[in-house]
């Protein structure tokens, strides 16, 4: 399984960190061992809102070929959803079979379209924004439809992780990765 977790430019570090550290517990734990990862951007400097500095593996590579998208959000997300470039390369993911994001990140997978006629959620003072991009803003923590799975806040992005290695490893899995990071995940 390949996995895109797209970072940029001040973005959440814990939006990003929060799904990354349970997701890459699938290889690490030895759950998936064929889980691979990259971490993907649009720009070559990225850094959270706080000036923490991360390192892509690719930049403005076409995201088609993966299993697995992942979308941090953070500031940077408000005007990237209307960076028509940005917005360009993120829709290079159409093909990709699961499409997830924890906070404002869903704005701009709404923005690239994938949140048409679906119900979606993210961070509370982005409810307004969301809404011209889905067919329902939810205040669900965690809202899957299927090929898009979208959560809210920053903290939800723990869930988030979770209940994506729930949907690729089975509910046991969940539980384990759970306890291993001394986490009290209920669903």
């Amino acid at each position: 399984m390949n996995t895109a977790f797209v970072i940029f430019d001040q973005m959440t570090a814990l939006d990003f960190v929060g799904f990354y550290d349970p997701l890459t517990r699938l290889k690490s734990m030895d759950f998936i061992p064929d889980f691979h990862w990259q971490i993907c951007s649009f720009c070559d400097d990225v850094s959270d809102t706080h000036d923490l500095r991360f390192d892509p593996d690719l930049v403005k590579q076409p995201l088609n070929d993966f299993d697995l998208l992942v979308v941090p959000g953070g500031y940077g997300s408000r005007s990237l959803q209307h960076n028509d470039e940005f917005i360009d390369w993120l829709q290079t993911a159409a093909q990709v079979p699961l499409k997830a994001s924890v906070c404002s990140g869903s704005l701009l997978l709404g923005a690239a379209g994938f949140l048409k006629g679906k119900q979606a959620t993210t961070h509370p003072n982005a409810y307004t924004e969301l809404a011209r991009y889905c067919g329902k803003v939810s205040e669900q923590r965690i809202v899957d439809e299927g090929d898009v799975v979208t959560a809210r806040g920053v903290t939800a992005a723990i869930d988030l992780g979770l209940h994506l290695v729930e949907r690729l490893a089975g509910k046991e899995i969940r539980i384990e990765i759970a306890k291993q990071m001394d986490y009290p995940y209920y669903s």
